[in-house]
């Protein structure tokens, strides 16, 4: 049997809040590296990548989280209900960048829904909606429908301005910025995405960079931000909920810079 997972602790609101105040200056600067973890999948799932860094941990990532299962982009509605669902509310879902709880029910397209939002944005890299990227849960998440709109396909970044049901999220001419208490997690789903999907598929190479405005390129930026971002709010209870689940109930992959944060900064 496996060795019994390493627990972790909730994310504190105190951390939230020193994560509101470090954003203000140099992230690459003030981003401590994260403590390495131990978890029960080490011996199993990740045999092949444990000890590895730089590309060599990326491409044995990849081979592993490579093989999963696809979901049709009409199921993406009913699963999000479980994997996103309020832990306080069943008949709620949490909407990522408002932080709102909303009625599972009010999925769809018109002001007071919640429907699909690409953490990776659609036209980076043409992903659209198709089996595959388009269709990957863990870079899917419940929005508001007129957030979603705000968001948009910019990069991400720090600063901006507040907005209607933003949640502590801000937005400017060219990127949008989380909530603090889920920077952490649209980095690592970030992330994800570039391992995933390395274009030895019928899908383009994704790659972070340090950019804003990639808008058709298969890039997504600020990879210094989303490094900082990976560090400063560290996996709790809701996103590992989450892997589980994409992994056990729907695609059979997992996200690694949830079950080892620390890899992001072994790679980049």
């Amino acid at each position: 049997m496996p060795a019994p997972r390493t627990p972790r602790r909730w994310k504190p609101v105190a951390l939230a809040t020193a994560a509101v105040l470090v954003g203000l200056m140099t992230p690459a600067l003030t981003a401590s590296p994260a403590a390495a973890t131990t978890t029960a999948y080490d011996s199993t799932y990740y045999k092949d990548a444990i000890g590895k860094s730089g590309t060599a941990l990326k491409s044995s990532l990849h081979t592993i989280i490579k093989n999963q299962r696809t979901i049709s982009y009409s199921a993406v509605w009913e699963a999000l209900k479980v994997t996103d669902q309020d832990p306080n509310n069943s008949g709620n879902v949490i909407l990522l960048y408002s932080g709102i709880s909303r009625s599972k029910s009010l999925n769809g397209g018109n002001v007071g829904n919640w429907n699909r939002e690409h953490v990776w944005a659609q036209s980076h890299g043409s992903i659209g909606t198709s089996n595959g990227p388009g269709t990957d849960l863990h870079h899917l998440r419940p929005e508001d429908v007129q957030v979603n709109s705000i968001r948009g396909n910019l990069d991400f970044d720090l600063g901006g301005s507040s907005f209607t049901n933003s949640g502590g999220s801000l937005v400017d001419a060219d990127s949008f910025q989380p909530r603090s208490a889920v920077r952490g997690d649209v980095a690592r789903m970030i992330l994800y995405m570039t391992v995933r999907y390395e274009g030895d598929d019928a899908w383009a190479d994704l790659e972070p960079n340090d950019r804003v405005n990639n808008g058709s390129n298969p890039l997504h930026g600020r990879l210094s931000v989303l490094k900082a971002w990976n560090e400063q709010d560290p996996p709790d209870a809701f996103e590992e909920r989450r892997n589980e689940l994409i992994h056990g109930t729907y695609q059979g992959n997992r996200n690694p810079f949830i079950d080892h944060p620390e890899w992001v900064e072994a790679i980049w």
